[in-house]
């Protein structure tokens, strides 16, 4: 009965040793946790009945560590002087249990928000003064 299907093999990387061979079709579920973060490759290689091959390569990354969240500088940004970051670090847990603290990273007020504040509390004060008879 196998012998009529396409054997697929998984490899990461340019890793020698695949990491599973399986017949199609066929539902697999991949350990990132063994993987460092950073860029990787999943390359399948299917072999069908009649022996002709077939190659995919799927790239991908994997972020398993803590995240860091950076606020105060962006990617590829052009800085001077002193420059204030706030910088958080967190992970995600063993997912059976929220922790709430340290798990969002807390930003500075925008500065759309202070704009509006400022236009709202200046019109209402344009608005009291004439419209208050006293």
């Amino acid at each position: 009965m196998q012998e009529d299907k396409s054997k697929i093999i998984l490899f990461v990387d340019n890793d020698l040793h695949p990491i599973a061979e399986l017949f199609a079709p066929v539902q697999f579920e991949l350990d990132t946790r063994k993987l460092i973060d950073g860029e990787h490759t999943l390359k399948l290689v299917s072999k069908s009945p009649t022996g002709r091959e077939g190659i995919r390569k799927i790239k991908f990354i994997v972020r398993n560590g803590s995240a860091i969240a950076v606020e105060g500088l962006s990617e590829n940004g052009v800085v001077d002087g002193i420059i204030p970051l706030m910088i958080n670090a967190y992970d995600k847990g063993n997912q059976k249990k929220f922790i709430i603290e340290g798990s969002e990273t807390p930003q500075s007020v925008p500065n759309w928000l202070w704009i509006l504040l400022v236009a709202f509390f200046g019109w209402a004060a344009f608005y009291i003064i004439t419209n208050f008879n006293l």
